[in-house]
């Protein structure tokens, strides 16, 4: 059995040229310059917008005591 409405490769192509994968694309940190991507929290200061978001010595400290307590 033949197929009745065959789409020619370059019609295929065509339709395919939307699906290939975009390159993350990085900003500095405002406060400490570090390479961030954009939109999200910067890893190393924990700052966001100008407003500190997230404590990374809390952080820090709280991911010891789990592996001491795991250790234990």
């Amino acid at each position: 059995m033949v197929v009745r409405m065959r789409h020619t490769k370059s019609h295929t192509a065509n339709r395919r040229s939307h699906h290939a994968l975009k390159s993350t694309s990085f900003a500095k940190c405002a406060n400490c310059s570090e390479l961030k991507k954009k939109h999200t929290v910067c890893k190393a200061c924990g700052f966001y917008r100008g407003m500190k978001v997230l404590d990374l010595v809390k952080k820090a400290e709280k991911k010891i005591k789990k592996a001491k307590a795991k250790k234990a």
